[in-house]
């Protein structure tokens, strides 16, 4: 049992990419006393909860890892989920972090004391610590959005959300309602199709997926990414700049329109009934919502057994779905390929969170969440976040950012050694300025053209995506400054 007067100079909250990068840098700087603070009993974040059929990164392998822990053998350009998983495992072998992970451990109070400026954290067996520094790492994406639909808890089949899937149910010859054409069910929808006997899908709103190279790495690149590290090096920074160059059309929606026609053509080519390609086909403009990426959604649809729903669901039966023309069709099996709880105010954290002046985290967020490049939030001090607001992406691989975010923490808790003083906050009209220069910039994007997506709050405000290129946000916290923020002492 943990002693509850335990004390770490860091708590880092999840153990998934973000965490634990944060702490392989501690460990790097000689910094030992921190601790991993995991809700499940694994390592692995998304990784580890999203193991349904066919889920991959949509990100190249070499991109979507660390560069401080590479990895010479990915199996392919983009990696399946047992894969990363793996390299998950990998790495916190070869750095020991299962030393610094307490597994079970459920965070759901932290509060900030303002007298000896430290966080105290309590967990949801009844332990406590405190630390210096906290830092949020529990990802965007990780509470499942499951829908209310009338009549559910009327349902007698089998129902999941593809996060949490029941591996043990055997699909084959079933009967099969997906709800949802989102990330996930993209890429679980084709890999069920053979199995299942009959399967619906329930689009609510079209998606634009575009293809991929899914192409092995040969055994003479593996062996070149592994003897020659600058080859490794050139063909992940060639990754880069290639994904980089996606923001181009992003940015400049007059661009985009022509790269949309070589989409469309891609749906007319995949699907051989036209009336089914003109309903697979989105009404908004790409990239306003995320932009996916399959060879093989759009193909599963030429099959005999797969049905594209779209009108809305009315309710569910015991044994049968209603779609709001009037038919009912039977199923043994529901799967929510939902996607995720974005409401900003529980915006990566579902606890409770209190700040200076007794300020809770949610309720400075009631207007949207909002930060300092997703790092820091005034009022909140030596409280650090992974992938804040404003820094999830659409177009590159989001370790990119983490390695930023994770290096800048380190620059803020190296200021606040300098200085001799206990903690540090951004000043609140530097953060609103720059959340200000944020929303300018989104303005004029794709992803403010219309649509509604999970990027936005009620009201249409983007709090999730950065708004141009991921280059721009490694020079902007490559070097700190220290005006930008304020430094606090213990009373006396």
């Amino acid at each position: 049992m943990q002693d509850a007067a335990a004390y770490y100079q860091v708590a880092i909250i999840g153990a998934g990419f973000g965490g634990l990068a944060m702490a392989i840098r501690l460990l790097q700087r000689n910094i030992h006393n921190f601790v991993i603070l995991e809700k499940s009993d694994e390592v692995g974040g998304t990784w580890r909860e999203n193991q349904y059929p066919g889920a991959a990164c949509d990100v190249q392998s070499h991109l979507y890892s660390l560069s401080f822990a590479p990895k010479t053998d990915w199996s392919k350009r983009y990696a399946e989920a047992p894969e990363i998983f793996q390299y998950i495992q990998d790495v916190v072998q070869q750095f020991n972090l299962r030393e610094y992970c307490q597994f079970n451990s459920e965070v759901v109070h932290t509060e900030y004391h303002e007298k000896d400026c430290v966080w105290h954290v309590a967990l949801k067996d009844g332990r406590q610590l405190s630390c210096q520094y906290l830092v949020f790492a529990s990802g965007p994406l990780h509470v499942p959005q499951i829908p209310h639909i009338k009549g559910i808890e009327k349902f007698q089949g089998k129902v999941f959300h593809s996060s949490q899937w029941d591996h043990q149910y055997n699909l084959n010859s079933k009967v099969v309602a997906s709800i949802g054409t989102g990330g996930s069910a993209i890429q679980y929808i084709p890999e069920i199709a053979p199995q299942v006997k009959q399967l619906y899908v329930m689009q609510r709103t079209a998606a634009w997926v575009i293809p991929r190279d899914e192409r092995k790495y040969l055994n003479i690149e593996k062996k070149l990414f592994k003897q020659a590290d600058w080859f490794r090096k050139l063909h992940r920074a060639r990754l880069y700049w290639s994904n980089e160059s996606r923001a181009i059309p992003i940015m400049q929606p007059s661009v985009m329109k022509y790269t949309q026609k070589l989409a469309e053509a891609f749906i007319r080519f995949q699907v051989k009934d036209k009336q089914l390609a003109q309903k697979l086909t989105p009404d908004y403009i790409m990239g306003c919502k995320r932009i996916l990426v399959s060879n093989k959604y759009f193909p599963t649809f030429n099959r005999d057994n797969v049905e594209l729903v779209t009108d809305a669901i009315q309710e569910l039966t015991a044994d049968s779905i209603i779609t709001k023309d009037g038919k009912m069709r039977k199923i043994d099996c529901l799967i929510y390929g939902t996607g995720f709880i974005t409401d900003p105010r529980i915006y990566l954290q579902p606890f409770s969170c209190i700040g200076e002046h007794g300020v809770e985290l949610k309720q400075a967020w009631k207007d949207g969440a909002e930060s300092y490049y997703g790092i820091s939030h005034k009022g909140f001090p030596n409280l650090f976040q992974l992938l804040g607001p404003n820094t999830v992406l659409a177009h590159n691989s989001v370790i990119f950012m983490i390695e930023s975010q994770v290096d800048y923490i380190l620059q803020m808790m190296d200021l606040v050694a300098q200085s001799q003083s206990n903690a540090i906050v951004v000043k609140d009209q530097v953060q609103d300025q720059f959340n200000h220069d944020v929303q300018d910039m989104l303005n004029n994007t794709v992803w403010q053209s219309g649509c509604v997506s999970w990027y936005q709050q009620d009201g249409g405000k983007n709090f999730a995506l950065w708004p141009t290129y991921t280059w721009k946000y490694w020079l902007k916290t490559k070097s700190l400054h220290p005006s930008d923020f304020r430094l606090i002492s213990k009373a006396a």
